[in-house]
């Protein structure tokens, strides 16, 4: 049985999982290695689930404390940094990470008193585009080209092992920001929320049919930084201060 982690382990959140089966063996991989933060998001065939508990054989720890949340952003709301899980090539701009790599950098930030999440797709396509848009970083098995694909089990089994085994490697770099903290989803939300509505009244989505891939892109801008407490507080005041239509007048919101 693994011992007390030094740091607090990342939230693994599995977005919209099919089979029971397959969160019980996650839940199993989870606990092999002393990880008990679970999120499910919208699984499939609801909860709980039988299948789940009979699968997890030793492991109802970890079902015992699952999350169950409706959506990606509500399960990362509160998550400073969160690392997507893919084996597919996306047309955005991000880091990319193998396991090993990932997670010596959540161990440092844990340290650090940050809270990491890992993002874990549904069986059948992985994660949706909009779910890894929303990441900060993104974490790729160096697996056989040709066939790439692991079941969802397989996937948190390995970044599991990669969590613990970077417990006694070598550190990674330090992680320290200066009198804060990181950013939350929830407040990177919020502060997206904000600049988008603003850019929709001065009609910066254009045409229409290109809204989306607009609003992706920056989005994934703003979620790569990643940014601090302090940096959202100060982009805030920018959007407002952007949006004065006369010099001293002060924004309503």
């Amino acid at each position: 049985m693994v011992g007390e982690q030094a740091a607090p382990g990342p939230a693994f959140v599995l977005v919209a999982p099919q089979m029971g089966e397959n969160i019980g063996a996650a839940a199993r991989a989870m606990w092999n290695f002393g990880l008990d933060r679970m999120r499910l998001v919208s699984p499939r065939d609801g909860w709980p689930n039988p299948r789940a508990e009979a699968m997890a054989s030793g492991a109802g720890r970890v079902l015992g404390r699952v999350e169950i949340h409706a959506g990606t952003a509500e399960a990362c709301a509160d998550l400073g940094f969160v690392f997507a899980t893919t084996a597919r090539e996306r047309a955005m701009t991000k880091r990319v990470l193998t396991p090993e790599r990932a997670m010596a950098e959540a161990r440092a930030m844990a340290a650090a008193g940050e809270r990491v999440g890992v993002l874990f797709g549904p069986e059948r396509a992985g994660l949706a585009t909009e779910d890894v848009v929303r990441a900060n970083a993104v974490i790729s098995v160096p697996a056989n080209p040709e066939y790439a694909s692991l079941n969802l089990a397989q996937c948190v089994l390995l970044v599991a092992y990669e969590w613990q085994r970077a417990a006694s490697a070598a550190a990674a770099d330090d992680y320290r920001i200066a009198g804060g903290r990181l950013a939350t989803g929830g407040e990177v939300d919020r502060l997206l929320a904000h600049l988008t509505g603003r850019l929709d009244a001065v009609g910066f989505f254009f045409p229409e049919a290109r809204r989306a891939s607009m609003a992706a892109n920056l989005e994934n801008l703003f979620r790569r930084a990643p940014l601090t407490d302090a940096d959202v507080r100060t982009l805030h005041g920018v959007v407002r201060a952007l949006a004065l239509k006369q010099p001293g007048r002060k924004p309503r919101d």
